[in-house]
Parts: C-alpha cells; sequence; structure tokens
C-alpha cells in the first residue's frame, strides 16, 4: 500500500476494541450506521482467522479495513478504479475490475472484497480472476448487500442471493468455507425507515439515529437476537462469504 505511513481511520473505527462504523457523516452516512456496524462486526470476527500473508485488497477505496487485518499480513496491494474526482493515496495502481486484473497468477494469500461486487458488471469474470490471483489454498473475504438501497448510481448492478453466491463461487472453482447472512428483518426494517426519515429537515437525522440505536440495542437482547436470527435466511440485510482456492 502507497503511503501507508499517512494511512488514517475512514470508514470503520476501533472503540474499546470493537470495529464499529465511523460516527463522522462525511466517511459513513447517519443512515447507514447499523448496516455498517454489522459488516464491520463480520471482518472484525473473520479476518484474525483467515487473514494471512500477502493480501489483495480490491475495490479498497481508502483501506478502511487495514487497521483490521494488517497485523496478519506481509504486504498488502490496494487496488480500485480510477473513476474519482479525487486522486487515492493508498493505490498500488489503478483497474477497472471488470476486465483482467494485470497481476500474475497465484501471488496472494488473501483478497478481500468489501461492499464491490454488485458494482461489477460481469460478476462470474472477477471472481474467476481472484481464483486465478489467489495461491492455493488462498482465501476470499467478501461482503456484499442484499436489502439495501440504490448506491454509488449508476454503477450499482446486483443484488445477490445465497444461491445466486454459491453459484458464482463453486463456478469460479473456489471452495465455499463460509456462507452467512448478517441482519435480519428488524434491521432490514430500520435500514429502511433510517433511510427514507434521514432526509426530512431537523428532525429526520436524530430520529435516523435514535431508530438505528434502539434497533442495535434490541438485536443484543436475547428476545431481539432469537428474533433476527429467526428472519435472516428470508430477510438478510447482507451476506459475508469465506471462500477458498482448493
Amino acid at each position: 500500500m502507497k503511503n501507508r505511513d499517512q494511512w488514517t481511520p475512514s470508514k470503520y473505527v476501533f472503540t474499546k476494541r470493537k470495529l464499529k462504523a465511523s460516527r463522522n457523516p462525511k466517511e459513513v452516512m447517519i443512515s447507514s450506521r447499523l448496516s455498517a456496524d454489522m459488516i464491520a462486526a463480520c471482518y472484525q470476527k473473520h479476518i484474525p482467522l483467515h487473514v494471512t500473508g500477502r493480501l489483495l485488497d480490491l475495490g479498497c477505496g481508502k483501506v478502511p479495513l487495514f487497521e483490521t487485518y494488517k497485523n496478519y499480513i506481509t504486504e498488502n496491494i490496494c487496488v480500485d478504479w480510477g473513476n474519482s474526482l479525487h486522486k487515492n493515496p493508498y493505490l498500488d495502481f489503478e483497474a477497472d475490475l471488470n476486465n483482467e486484473i494485470n497481476l500474475p497468477g497465484e501471488s496472494f494469500d488473501t483478497v478481500i472484497l468489501s461492499d464491490v461486487l454488485e458494482h461489477i458488471r460481469y460478476p462470474e469474470k472477477l471472481m474467476k480472476e481472484i481464483n486465478r490471483l489467489l495461491k492455493p489454498h488462498g482465501k476470499l473475504l467478501m461482503s456484499v448487500p442484499f436489502f439495501y438501497w440504490l448506491h454509488e448510481q449508476p454503477y450499482d448492478y446486483f443484488r445477490y442471493t445465497r444461491h445466486a453466491l454459491e453459484t458464482i463461487t463453486k463456478d469460479a472453482g473456489l471452495t465455499i468455507v463460509s456462507l452467512e447472512e448478517y441482519g435480519g428483518a428488524p434491521e432490514v426494517f430500520t435500514d429502511i425507515f433510517a433511510k427514507t426519515i434521514v432526509s426530512l429537515r431537523s428532525i429526520g437525522k436524530p430520529i435516523a439515529s435514535a431508530a438505528q440505536g434502539f434497533t442495535s440495542a434490541f438485536v443484543s437482547t436475547r428476545i431481539g437476537r432469537r428474533y433476527s436470527a429467526k428472519t435472516r435466511s428470508k430477510f438478510p440485510l447482507g451476506y459475508f462469504l469465506i471462500a477458498q482456492r482448493v
């Protein structure tokens, strides 16, 4: 990663050793804190178990997961596209992930693809490219939204079911290690509510923030946890996938 010594937290921050969404609205919209908190929890749980060696961060943005994985790797290569108003100081090089990535095969122990696949026009092609880039037994860690609003338009192309993710992953030659939903009906309802109420003048933002705080507290209770888990398979907010090259 270029300018490693200049890196600062962006989308995710550690508070009391827990990875959470930044409360800076310039980094994470107020109405997206709940969903970003859940994604952060997935990465904090799985990075220590599965991330090793040389890591490729695809669609890296501001490299928000760097602090989470930096102690488990020997090197991280950061790749993203160049269609941005601002130069990204951390990029090793720019690439369109719809095309072949100009890196030698079997070069990486780990690939991170965080909330990127929905923006790829040819997802099957990218998954096969990831398989090419991974070393034998190397792993992919990937998150994708499902019940989530359109974002970064017009570059928002797909939402994937569990079955689609299984098919795309297996067709690329990767073996699924873990595929789990995050969020359930309470989180989906709250995310939609927060994103629709937030635009109301003066009261929208505090209501959106309070609603997400309430739901977060509710799903941490025994009843809330059970209700979220019971509805998760049919109403997932998103998915977290770990796959391995054979």
